[in-house]
């Protein structure tokens, strides 16, 4: 209401504008507002201040009666809805005393200053004239101050957002920014000129509208991370070394200078990021969240070495056997023993390669998904192979906490052997794996055609290549990855795996689709304790809990870990089982008995 009633005012100020400075004094032509087009005019201005005042009032009430958690009240919001009320209602002041003054026969079409003007009728016609001259005079000093404050309050974003949203990324959702290892002086962002000037930008264009907050994990499970609270401590330490930035005197004072987090920011802020994009999917103007705690990150682990315990062990896992889990990388492909699985070699009749992941060859939870998904695979007739011990971590893991180097060198060596072995297509059951290879290795030169086993199956059952006979009498509610969802736009596919699957009732959260709610797994937090708040993954199992499901449908190995525990900690894993689609799709397969 408000934007809207003050567009409307703008247009008709800028018309009465040039109507009298262009068109009457500079052309000479006779004014064109005029007739039936002056009465509508005044009409419509008259409701576009109304709708106004009427918006400033609801702002009023919601953030000073209703004081939702989302917005933080300071002086500079009441010096903003203050200043707009006065200049609204200063604006109808001035038009009742001009009716008052010139006594029109067409002032019912002004309707707010024509209720107005007997304020000032009763002291006649020189009276009204004078205070006409008043207030007109007021409501222009109202007008140019407030411009004049904008670049100095928070509405400076009607300048910084549109001009955010101009320079945002046209990258993939899931590509974080890479780092030159071999020539970069610094990693990551220790102080706030190691940001880009994009990522300044993003700071300035920052609304405080608060939807980010609305909608981080991290923030509703109590943890002391909250989106928006972590742009505008950043924008408070631009503010802050701003002047020092622009008169380049950072060069010199840069080794003195406080670094950001412990300062700006905790750490305990930064590691409670499942970087799940939720406040990237809700941000009007386009920040970009994640990266900024990504490169945080990476300046407290490569550059200080500081990150929590639980990280050390997770890093050397993955240095010394290219797994999470520490498991002898050699075994890596002993979860296909018995089965129909050939290794790829490029020179046989393969057509994909299927990139099994860490937790398909270490998880043992996750290695009958893999086998359930070699199933399937068999029944299309699609010509397979893996890795095995070949097959590396993709690096995902080890690239948001914050170990670029470790990742490039787990990405440079996975690239250099599917190159060897010359692939051309991969199929990954992991959205974390399937995010990374698609969207992260062409950045090293990785360019393979990368899809999801749900998109593969989806495809499958259009074509009629597989068919699902077995009945499963169970409604599954199903739970939106992260890492396929907000990241890659995948929401139809599983949808439609489900509705495929015989006797299967697809029910939905709440928070469903782009609105998902993470599972608390992202971002490396899969090998952290959760100990602040509460734990993320109870808080998404107890909405799915809430549609009554026999069954929790989940197409991550990350998801499916975090909701069997989450099951566990509310007593309910007997009654309320999870699965992998690809599971189901795979006892979908078998014939009634």
């Amino acid at each position: 209401a408000i934007f809207v009633g003050f567009v409307l005012l703008l247009i008709g100020t800028a018309t009465v504008s040039f109507d009298y400075d262009v068109w009457g004094l500079i052309l000479g032509q006779p004014s064109f507002i005029k007739g039936n087009f002056y009465l509508y005019f005044s009409l419509v201005l008259d409701l576009a201040g109304v709708l106004t005042i009427i918006g400033l009032l609801v702002a009023f009430f919601r953030r000073y009666i209703q004081r939702p958690d989302r917005l933080n009240n300071q002086t500079d919001d009441v010096i903003v809805l203050v200043g707009l009320l006065a200049i609204v209602i200063s604006g109808f002041f001035v038009e009742a005393s001009r009716i008052a003054a010139t006594q029109p026969s067409w002032e019912v079409w002004s309707p707010v200053g024509y209720a107005l003007s007997g304020l000032f009728s009763g002291a006649g016609v020189e009276a009204a004239q004078s205070w006409h001259r008043l207030i007109w005079w007021l409501h222009l000093v109202l007008a140019f101050s407030f411009i004049g404050y904008i670049p100095f309050s928070k509405l400076f974003h009607i300048i910084s957002a549109p001009t955010n949203i101009f320079f945002r990324s046209f990258q993939p959702n899931g590509q974080l920014t890479s780092i030159d290892i071999e020539n970069a002086e610094t990693f990551g962002a220790g102080k706030i000129s190691d940001f880009s000037w994009k990522q300044l930008l993003d700071l300035d264009a920052c609304t405080e509208c608060g939807r980010c907050q609305d909608n981080c994990p991290a923030y509703l499970s109590e943890k002391p991370l909250s989106p928006k609270k972590l742009i505008l401590d950043l924008l408070t330490n631009l503010n802050q070394k701003g002047a020092q930035l622009l008169t380049q005197q950072q060069a010199t004072n840069n080794e003195t200078e406080e670094p950001l987090v412990g300062s700006a920011v905790t750490p305990d802020e930064i590691w409670a990021c499942t970087t799940c994009r939720a406040c990237m999917e809700e941000c009007p103007v386009i920040i970009e969240h994640v990266q900024k705690v990504i490169d945080l990150r990476r300046n407290l682990v490569l550059m200080l070495s500081q990150f929590p315990k639980e990280v050390q062990l997770v890093l050397k896992n993955l240095t010394n056997n290219f797994n999470p889990w520490g498991i002898g990388f050699s075994s890596r492909g002993d979860w296909a023993n018995g089965l129909d699985v050939k290794t790829f070699s490029g020179e046989d009749d393969s057509e994909i390669l299927y990139f099994v992941g860490c937790a398909g060859a270490f998880d043992d939870r996750y290695k009958k998904v893999a086998q359930s998904f070699v199933k399937i695979l068999n029944a299309a007739g699609i010509k397979f192979g893996i890795l095995g011990a070949e097959e590396k971590c993709c690096g995902d893991s080890a690239r948001r906490i914050g170990e670029e180097y470790l990742f490039q060198t787990l990405a440079q060596e996975n690239i250099a052997i599917f190159q060897q072995h010359n692939v051309k297509k991969i199929v990954t059951t992991c959205p974390h794996g399937y995010n990374t290879l698609k969207n992260e290795y062409p950045q090293f030169n990785g360019n393979f055609e990368v899809i999801h086993a749900v998109e593969l199956i989806a495809d499958l059952l259009k074509q009629g290549k597989i068919v699902l006979k077995k009945d499963f009498q169970q409604s599954v509610v199903l739970h939106d990855s992260c890492y396929l969802g907000r990241y890659n736009n995948i929401y139809e596919q599983p949808r439609e795996i489900i509705q495929n699957i015989s006797g299967a009732k697809l029910l939905e959260m709440e928070r469903n689709r782009d609105k998902s709610f993470c599972c608390g797994a992202g971002g490396g937090r899969m090998w952290f304790e959760e100990t602040i708040g509460t734990r993320i993954n109870n808080m998404r199992v107890e909405q799915a809990l809430e549609t009554k499901p026999n069954a929790v449908g989940v197409s991550c190995p990350f998801c499916l870990t975090m909701f069997e525990d989450g099951l566990k900690d509310k007593g309910v894993q007997d009654s309320v089982k999870t699965y992998d689609l690809i599971e189901l799709v795979a006892l979908s397969l078998e014939d009634r008995k």
